[in-house]
Protein backbone atom coordinates (compact mmCIF):
# COMPACT_ATOMS: atom_id res chain seq x y z
CA UNK A 1 0.00 0.00 0.00
CA UNK A 2 1.28 3.47 -0.90
CA UNK A 3 2.40 5.81 1.94
CA UNK A 4 -0.38 8.28 1.22
CA UNK A 5 -3.00 5.55 1.45
CA UNK A 6 -1.48 4.28 4.70
CA UNK A 7 -1.65 7.80 6.19
CA UNK A 8 -5.29 8.13 5.18
CA UNK A 9 -6.14 4.79 6.78
CA UNK A 10 -4.32 5.79 9.97
CA UNK A 11 -6.24 9.09 10.11
CA UNK A 12 -9.55 7.26 9.71
CA UNK A 13 -8.61 4.83 12.45
CA UNK A 14 -7.71 7.64 14.81
CA UNK A 15 -10.95 9.46 14.02
CA UNK A 16 -12.91 6.35 14.78
CA UNK A 17 -11.32 5.98 18.22
CA UNK A 18 -11.25 9.70 19.18
CA UNK A 19 -12.97 10.58 22.44
CA UNK A 20 -16.33 12.30 22.05
CA UNK A 21 -16.33 16.08 22.44
CA UNK A 22 -17.07 17.44 25.89
CA UNK A 23 -20.32 19.36 26.16
CA UNK A 24 -20.86 22.41 28.30
CA UNK A 25 -24.59 22.31 29.04
CA UNK A 26 -26.41 25.52 29.91
CA UNK A 27 -30.07 26.29 30.57
CA UNK A 28 -31.80 29.54 29.68
CA UNK A 29 -34.63 30.43 32.07
CA UNK A 30 -37.32 32.81 30.84
CA UNK A 31 -40.62 34.05 32.34
CA UNK A 32 -43.71 32.51 30.81
CA UNK A 33 -45.99 35.08 29.13
CA UNK A 34 -43.38 37.82 29.47
CA UNK A 35 -45.25 41.15 29.65
CA UNK A 36 -42.22 42.97 28.22
CA UNK A 37 -42.71 41.07 24.97
CA UNK A 38 -46.41 41.86 24.60
CA UNK A 39 -47.07 42.87 21.00
CA UNK A 40 -48.10 46.49 21.62
CA UNK A 41 -44.93 47.13 23.65
CA UNK A 42 -42.73 45.62 20.96
CA UNK A 43 -44.43 47.76 18.33
CA UNK A 44 -43.58 50.92 20.30
CA UNK A 45 -39.90 49.89 20.48
CA UNK A 46 -39.11 51.79 23.68
CA UNK A 47 -35.41 52.53 24.01
CA UNK A 48 -33.79 50.41 26.69
CA UNK A 49 -36.45 47.71 26.64
CA UNK A 50 -36.29 44.20 25.10
CA UNK A 51 -37.15 43.66 21.47
CA UNK A 52 -37.53 39.89 21.64
CA UNK A 53 -36.53 36.74 23.56
CA UNK A 54 -33.06 36.43 25.09
CA UNK A 55 -32.53 33.12 23.32
CA UNK A 56 -31.93 34.98 20.04
CA UNK A 57 -28.71 36.62 21.22
CA UNK A 58 -27.53 33.50 23.03
CA UNK A 59 -27.96 31.37 19.92
CA UNK A 60 -26.05 33.87 17.79
CA UNK A 61 -23.04 33.72 20.12
CA UNK A 62 -22.84 29.94 19.90
CA UNK A 63 -23.26 30.02 16.12
CA UNK A 64 -20.57 32.70 15.79
CA UNK A 65 -18.11 30.55 17.73
CA UNK A 66 -18.73 27.21 16.03
CA UNK A 67 -15.32 27.10 14.32
CA UNK A 68 -13.57 27.94 17.60
CA UNK A 69 -15.56 25.28 19.46
CA UNK A 70 -14.81 22.66 16.82
CA UNK A 71 -11.11 23.46 16.97
CA UNK A 72 -11.13 23.01 20.76
CA UNK A 73 -13.13 19.78 20.54
CA UNK A 74 -15.94 21.02 22.75
CA UNK A 75 -19.59 21.92 22.27
CA UNK A 76 -21.98 24.31 24.03
CA UNK A 77 -25.57 23.10 24.28
CA UNK A 78 -28.30 25.47 25.48
CA UNK A 79 -31.68 24.26 26.69
CA UNK A 80 -34.55 26.74 27.23
CA UNK A 81 -37.14 26.55 30.00
CA UNK A 82 -39.99 28.90 30.92
CA UNK A 83 -41.24 29.52 34.45
CA UNK A 84 -44.56 31.00 35.53
CA UNK A 85 -43.51 31.97 39.06
CA UNK A 86 -40.53 32.43 41.34
CA UNK A 87 -41.00 28.96 42.81
CA UNK A 88 -41.23 27.45 39.34
CA UNK A 89 -38.01 29.23 38.34
CA UNK A 90 -36.28 27.88 41.45
CA UNK A 91 -37.46 24.35 40.70
CA UNK A 92 -36.40 24.59 37.06
CA UNK A 93 -32.95 25.78 38.09
CA UNK A 94 -32.47 22.92 40.53
CA UNK A 95 -33.66 20.42 37.92
CA UNK A 96 -31.27 21.85 35.33
CA UNK A 97 -28.31 21.53 37.69
CA UNK A 98 -29.29 17.97 38.54
CA UNK A 99 -29.49 17.18 34.81
CA UNK A 100 -25.90 18.32 34.29
CA UNK A 101 -26.12 22.01 33.46
CA UNK A 102 -22.81 23.78 34.11
CA UNK A 103 -24.36 27.28 34.04
CA UNK A 104 -27.70 29.04 33.94
CA UNK A 105 -28.62 32.10 31.89
CA UNK A 106 -31.58 34.00 33.31
CA UNK A 107 -33.81 36.74 31.94
CA UNK A 108 -36.06 36.96 34.99
CA UNK A 109 -37.35 39.52 37.52
CA UNK A 110 -34.94 40.32 40.33
CA UNK A 111 -36.64 38.22 43.02
CA UNK A 112 -36.83 35.23 40.68
CA UNK A 113 -33.16 35.62 39.82
CA UNK A 114 -32.25 35.57 43.52
CA UNK A 115 -34.35 32.44 44.06
CA UNK A 116 -32.52 30.75 41.19
CA UNK A 117 -29.09 31.81 42.47
CA UNK A 118 -29.92 30.46 45.94
CA UNK A 119 -31.12 27.12 44.53
CA UNK A 120 -27.95 26.13 42.67
CA UNK A 121 -24.16 26.00 43.04
CA UNK A 122 -23.33 26.76 39.41
CA UNK A 123 -22.81 30.17 37.74
CA UNK A 124 -25.94 32.19 37.01
CA UNK A 125 -25.67 34.77 34.21
CA UNK A 126 -28.21 37.59 34.50
CA UNK A 127 -29.02 39.12 31.12
CA UNK A 128 -32.31 40.91 31.81
CA UNK A 129 -32.45 42.77 35.14
CA UNK A 130 -30.52 45.99 35.78
CA UNK A 131 -31.52 46.43 39.44
CA UNK A 132 -28.62 47.66 41.54
CA UNK A 133 -29.64 45.56 44.52
CA UNK A 134 -28.63 42.42 42.63
CA UNK A 135 -25.09 43.84 42.57
CA UNK A 136 -25.21 45.27 46.10
CA UNK A 137 -27.32 44.29 49.11
CA UNK A 138 -28.76 41.19 47.39
CA UNK A 139 -25.63 40.03 45.54
CA UNK A 140 -24.73 36.36 45.37
CA UNK A 141 -21.31 34.69 45.02
CA UNK A 142 -21.94 32.97 41.66
CA UNK A 143 -24.26 35.56 40.14
CA UNK A 144 -22.87 37.47 37.14
CA UNK A 145 -24.44 40.38 35.28
CA UNK A 146 -24.06 41.00 31.55
CA UNK A 147 -26.54 43.89 31.33
CA UNK A 148 -25.21 47.13 32.84
CA UNK A 149 -26.72 48.14 36.16
CA UNK A 150 -28.98 51.14 36.62
CA UNK A 151 -26.08 52.88 38.41
CA UNK A 152 -23.74 52.25 35.47
CA UNK A 153 -26.25 53.78 33.05
CA UNK A 154 -26.92 56.81 35.25
CA UNK A 155 -23.18 57.35 35.81
CA UNK A 156 -22.66 57.24 32.04
CA UNK A 157 -25.36 59.86 31.58
CA UNK A 158 -23.99 62.07 34.35
CA UNK A 159 -20.51 61.92 32.80
CA UNK A 160 -21.98 62.96 29.46
CA UNK A 161 -23.81 65.91 31.02
CA UNK A 162 -20.61 67.08 32.70
CA UNK A 163 -18.71 66.83 29.40
CA UNK A 164 -21.34 69.04 27.75
CA UNK A 165 -21.54 71.46 30.70
CA UNK A 166 -25.25 70.76 31.24
CA UNK A 167 -24.92 71.06 35.00
CA UNK A 168 -28.43 72.15 36.12
CA UNK A 169 -30.76 69.13 36.14
CA UNK A 170 -34.56 69.04 36.45
CA UNK A 171 -35.72 65.49 37.23
CA UNK A 172 -39.16 64.06 36.44
CA UNK A 173 -39.97 60.78 38.19
CA UNK A 174 -42.71 58.23 37.48
CA UNK A 175 -45.03 56.71 40.08
CA UNK A 176 -43.75 53.10 40.09
CA UNK A 177 -41.61 51.91 43.03
CA UNK A 178 -38.91 50.97 40.52
CA UNK A 179 -38.91 54.54 39.20
CA UNK A 180 -38.42 55.95 42.68
CA UNK A 181 -35.52 53.56 43.31
CA UNK A 182 -33.92 54.48 39.99
CA UNK A 183 -34.41 58.18 40.74
CA UNK A 184 -32.37 57.72 43.92
CA UNK A 185 -29.69 56.03 41.83
CA UNK A 186 -29.72 58.92 39.36
CA UNK A 187 -29.35 61.39 42.20
CA UNK A 188 -26.31 59.45 43.45
CA UNK A 189 -24.76 59.81 39.99
CA UNK A 190 -25.61 63.51 39.89
CA UNK A 191 -23.84 63.97 43.23
CA UNK A 192 -20.89 61.78 42.21
CA UNK A 193 -20.12 63.92 39.17
CA UNK A 194 -20.84 67.34 40.64
CA UNK A 195 -24.08 68.20 38.86
CA UNK A 196 -26.87 70.17 40.54
CA UNK A 197 -30.41 68.85 40.95
CA UNK A 198 -32.56 71.98 40.77
CA UNK A 199 -35.85 70.12 41.40
CA UNK A 200 -37.46 66.69 41.38
CA UNK A 201 -41.08 66.52 40.25
CA UNK A 202 -43.44 63.53 40.01
CA UNK A 203 -45.44 62.76 36.88
CA UNK A 204 -48.36 60.42 36.40
CA UNK A 205 -50.37 59.32 33.37
CA UNK A 206 -53.92 59.32 34.65
CA UNK A 207 -57.47 59.59 33.32
CA UNK A 208 -58.50 61.41 36.50
CA UNK A 209 -59.16 65.09 35.58
CA UNK A 210 -57.92 66.11 39.03
CA UNK A 211 -54.46 64.81 38.10
CA UNK A 212 -54.15 66.34 34.65
CA UNK A 213 -51.30 68.61 35.70
CA UNK A 214 -49.19 65.54 36.60
CA UNK A 215 -49.06 64.55 32.93
CA UNK A 216 -48.65 68.03 31.41
CA UNK A 217 -45.04 68.54 30.20
CA UNK A 218 -45.36 72.35 30.14
CA UNK A 219 -46.55 72.52 33.73
CA UNK A 220 -44.06 69.91 34.94
CA UNK A 221 -41.10 71.72 33.40
CA UNK A 222 -42.19 75.31 34.13
CA UNK A 223 -41.08 77.70 36.87
CA UNK A 224 -37.50 76.44 37.02
CA UNK A 225 -34.13 77.18 35.42
CA UNK A 226 -32.28 74.11 34.11
CA UNK A 227 -29.93 72.91 31.39
CA UNK A 228 -31.47 69.49 30.91
CA UNK A 229 -34.55 67.43 31.87
CA UNK A 230 -33.77 63.95 33.24
CA UNK A 231 -36.83 61.70 33.03
CA UNK A 232 -37.11 58.46 35.02
CA UNK A 233 -39.87 56.42 33.37
CA UNK A 234 -39.51 52.65 33.42
CA UNK A 235 -42.81 52.23 31.60
CA UNK A 236 -41.69 54.50 28.78
CA UNK A 237 -45.05 55.91 27.73
CA UNK A 238 -44.71 59.37 29.32
CA UNK A 239 -41.05 59.82 28.45
CA UNK A 240 -41.45 59.09 24.74
CA UNK A 241 -43.71 62.16 24.36
CA UNK A 242 -41.56 64.52 26.45
CA UNK A 243 -38.83 65.74 24.04
CA UNK A 244 -39.66 69.08 22.35
CA UNK A 245 -42.57 69.66 24.76
CA UNK A 246 -40.70 71.17 27.73
CA UNK A 247 -41.34 74.72 28.92
CA UNK A 248 -37.75 75.70 28.10
CA UNK A 249 -36.03 74.52 24.89
CA UNK A 250 -33.77 72.03 26.66
CA UNK A 251 -32.60 68.47 25.93
CA UNK A 252 -34.34 65.48 27.51
CA UNK A 253 -32.23 62.58 28.82
CA UNK A 254 -32.69 59.42 30.88
CA UNK A 255 -35.46 57.13 29.70
CA UNK A 256 -36.21 59.28 26.66
CA UNK A 257 -34.31 61.69 24.44
CA UNK A 258 -30.66 60.77 25.05
CA UNK A 259 -30.69 57.28 26.61
CA UNK A 260 -27.74 55.30 28.06
CA UNK A 261 -27.72 51.76 26.61
CA UNK A 262 -25.57 48.66 26.54
CA UNK A 263 -26.06 48.44 22.78
CA UNK A 264 -27.70 50.07 19.80
CA UNK A 265 -28.03 48.56 16.36
CA UNK A 266 -26.67 51.74 14.74
CA UNK A 267 -23.35 51.66 16.61
CA UNK A 268 -20.74 51.89 13.86
CA UNK A 269 -17.36 51.11 15.42
CA UNK A 270 -15.23 48.15 16.55
CA UNK A 271 -16.98 45.53 14.44
CA UNK A 272 -20.39 46.39 15.89
CA UNK A 273 -22.10 46.75 12.48
CA UNK A 274 -21.18 43.17 11.62
CA UNK A 275 -22.62 41.90 14.90
CA UNK A 276 -25.86 43.82 14.39
CA UNK A 277 -26.17 42.65 10.80
CA UNK A 278 -25.66 39.00 11.71
CA UNK A 279 -28.29 39.32 14.41
CA UNK A 280 -30.80 41.09 12.15
CA UNK A 281 -30.26 38.50 9.42
CA UNK A 282 -30.85 35.65 11.86
CA UNK A 283 -33.97 36.92 13.66
CA UNK A 284 -35.33 39.72 11.41
CA UNK A 285 -35.22 42.52 13.97
CA UNK A 286 -32.71 45.04 15.34
CA UNK A 287 -30.37 44.02 18.14
CA UNK A 288 -31.24 45.63 21.49
CA UNK A 289 -29.26 46.03 24.70
CA UNK A 290 -30.85 42.90 26.16
CA UNK A 291 -29.96 40.94 23.02
CA UNK A 292 -26.37 42.12 23.35
CA UNK A 293 -26.30 41.00 27.00
CA UNK A 294 -27.57 37.54 26.00
CA UNK A 295 -24.99 37.43 23.19
CA UNK A 296 -22.28 38.25 25.73
CA UNK A 297 -23.55 35.49 28.03
CA UNK A 298 -23.13 33.09 25.13
CA UNK A 299 -19.61 34.41 24.52
CA UNK A 300 -18.82 33.88 28.22
CA UNK A 301 -19.99 30.26 27.98
CA UNK A 302 -17.99 29.71 24.80
CA UNK A 303 -14.90 31.28 26.37
CA UNK A 304 -15.15 28.98 29.38
CA UNK A 305 -15.64 25.93 27.18
CA UNK A 306 -12.63 26.74 24.99
CA UNK A 307 -10.39 27.60 27.96
CA UNK A 308 -11.15 24.29 29.71
CA UNK A 309 -12.34 22.03 26.86
CA UNK A 310 -12.42 18.87 28.98
CA UNK A 311 -14.26 20.45 31.88
CA UNK A 312 -15.40 19.57 34.48
CA UNK A 313 -18.07 22.03 35.57
CA UNK A 314 -15.83 23.51 38.27
CA UNK A 315 -13.14 24.28 35.68
CA UNK A 316 -15.71 25.94 33.43
CA UNK A 317 -16.94 28.05 36.36
CA UNK A 318 -13.40 29.25 37.12
CA UNK A 319 -12.72 30.02 33.47
CA UNK A 320 -15.97 31.96 33.16
CA UNK A 321 -15.23 34.13 36.21
CA UNK A 322 -11.69 34.94 35.06
CA UNK A 323 -12.36 35.34 31.35
CA UNK A 324 -11.86 38.42 29.20
CA UNK A 325 -14.55 39.10 26.59
CA UNK A 326 -14.73 41.08 23.37
CA UNK A 327 -18.12 42.75 23.09
CA UNK A 328 -17.38 44.82 19.96
CA UNK A 329 -17.29 48.03 22.00
CA UNK A 330 -13.58 48.77 21.67
CA UNK A 331 -12.12 47.45 24.92
CA UNK A 332 -11.65 44.10 26.70
CA UNK A 333 -14.35 43.37 29.25
CA UNK A 334 -14.22 41.30 32.43
CA UNK A 335 -16.36 40.56 35.46
CA UNK A 336 -15.74 42.71 38.54
CA UNK A 337 -14.49 40.63 41.43
CA UNK A 338 -16.57 42.53 43.99
CA UNK A 339 -20.08 42.25 42.50
CA UNK A 340 -20.02 40.05 39.39
CA UNK A 341 -20.86 42.92 37.04
CA UNK A 342 -19.38 42.90 33.54
CA UNK A 343 -17.27 46.02 33.01
CA UNK A 344 -18.28 47.69 29.77
CA UNK A 345 -18.59 51.03 27.97
CA UNK A 346 -22.08 52.52 27.72
CA UNK A 347 -23.54 53.96 24.52
CA UNK A 348 -25.65 57.14 24.53
CA UNK A 349 -28.37 57.06 21.87
CA UNK A 350 -31.28 59.18 20.70
CA UNK A 351 -32.83 56.15 19.00
CA UNK A 352 -31.47 57.03 15.58
CA UNK A 353 -27.79 56.48 16.25
CA UNK A 354 -25.08 56.57 18.91
CA UNK A 355 -24.32 60.15 20.00
CA UNK A 356 -21.60 59.48 22.58
CA UNK A 357 -19.89 56.83 24.70
CA UNK A 358 -18.96 56.60 28.35
CA UNK A 359 -16.58 56.64 30.11
CA UNK A 360 -16.02 60.06 28.57
CA UNK A 361 -12.61 60.92 27.18
CA UNK A 362 -10.13 62.19 29.75
CA UNK A 363 -11.74 60.58 32.78
CA UNK A 364 -9.19 58.87 35.05
CA UNK A 365 -9.33 55.92 37.46
CA UNK A 366 -6.51 54.32 39.51
CA UNK A 367 -7.31 50.87 38.13
CA UNK A 368 -9.69 50.52 35.21
CA UNK A 369 -11.52 53.53 33.78
CA UNK A 370 -14.56 51.31 33.17
CA UNK A 371 -14.96 51.21 36.95
CA UNK A 372 -16.05 54.86 36.86
CA UNK A 373 -19.39 53.40 35.76
CA UNK A 374 -21.31 51.79 38.61
CA UNK A 375 -20.31 50.83 42.14
CA UNK A 376 -16.54 50.80 42.55
CA UNK A 377 -14.64 48.39 44.80
CA UNK A 378 -14.12 50.82 47.74
CA UNK A 379 -17.87 51.27 48.11
CA UNK A 380 -18.16 47.63 49.37
CA UNK A 381 -21.87 47.35 48.54
CA UNK A 382 -21.62 43.59 47.95
CA UNK A 383 -20.38 41.74 51.01
CA UNK A 384 -20.25 38.11 49.86
CA UNK A 385 -17.07 36.21 49.05
CA UNK A 386 -16.75 35.44 45.36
Amino acid sequence: MKPRALAACAALALAGTAAPAATLKATLLLPADDARLERSRLERAYLGQPGGPAGDGLALAVTDAQFELDAAGVTVAVDTREAASRDAARAAAAAAEKAGAAALVVDLPADWTLAVADAVKIPVLNVGDAADRLRASDCRPRLYHLLPSDRMRSDALAQTLVARKWSQVLMLVGPAPEDRARAATAQASIKRYGLKLVAERPFKLSADPRERELANPLLLTGNAAYDVVWVVDGDGEFGRALPYRTALPRPVVGDAGLVPLAWHAQFERYGAPQVSRRFAKAVKRPMTAQDWAAWMAGKALVGAAVTAPKGPAAAWARALAAGTLDGSKGTPMSFRAWDGQLRQPILLSDGQGVIAQAPVEGLLHPGNVLDTLGADAPEKLCRVAR
